[in-house]
């Protein structure tokens, strides 16, 4: 099939995504978490694991791995996709974000100006100011085997703008 003919153009009257990564890295016991910096359009202040957009000539998994050894100087071992989110946030697009979980063999992090990172034993992470979904999908992610099949997962929002997950059974 030629690039022309895989439809890429046709977006009248359709819902575009973005597609971003969501990584979260393991050492031992403790889960990294970037403080996203004051300065921040996208949650400033909270904490949340590092990623972001996924460029043109990239996979989601070489992305992951991309913004990881940028954010936070790491080189990751074992990095497993655990989550995929359709996220509708009300506007003319929505976001895929693809969720990772990697393990570290190191703890050596370097400064990132898209915030501070922060070394953080998984039995105290939901007494952080997280993002709001983290405390739902964090635990799940996190507890999750090499062998076990990602999670779907549709984000939206309920008439007050409050955060609404749902996640796709694989039974019929």
């Amino acid at each position: 099939m030629a690039a022309k003919e895989q439809g890429a153009n046709q977006t009248t009257g359709r819902w575009m995504m973005v597609a971003r990564t969501l990584c979260f890295i393991v050492n031992g016991d403790d889960v990294l978490l970037m403080k996203r910096a004051a300065s921040k359009k996208i949650f400033p202040n909270r904490y949340n694991g590092v990623g972001g957009h996924i460029e043109r000539d990239e996979d989601p998994l070489t992305s992951a791995r991309r913004e990881i050894l940028e954010e936070t100087g790491l080189k990751i071992r074992q990095l497993h996709l655990r989550a995929v989110y359709n996220i509708d946030a009300n506007e003319d697009t929505g976001i895929v974000l693809f969720v990772f979980v990697g393990q570290s063999d190191s703890r050596k992090v370097r400064d990132t100006e898209e915030g501070s990172l922060h070394w953080i034993p998984q039995s105290a992470v939901l007494q952080f100011d997280l993002v709001d979904d983290l405390p739902i999908i964090l635990p799940r992610v996190l507890a999750m085997k090499p062998e076990d099949a990602p999670l779907f997962v549709h984000v939206g929002y309920d008439a007050d703008d409050c955060l609404q997950m749902r996640f796709a059974s694989d039974m019929l």
